[in-house]
């Protein structure tokens, strides 16, 4: 898992670097590395840590 990845905690914002349509999404765990996120366009997604790194939105 990523720096980045470890630091997210449930209610902080992020977006998928690979997936921008996806919209805003909102992390609801991070667990062992894997990332639970509802995502505005996607809704609840699972993201493994080790694989992408997500980027916190801090401006929204």
């Amino acid at each position: 898992m990523s720096d980045i990845n470890s630091l997210l905690e449930p209610g902080m914002l992020v977006r998928h670097p690979g997936q921008p349509d996806w919209g805003l999404g909102q992390v609801q765990s991070n667990i062992g590395g894997r990332i639970t996120v509802n995502f505005q366009h996607q809704g609840k997604v699972v993201i493994d840590g080790r694989q992408i790194e997500l980027m916190p939105v801090f401006d929204e």
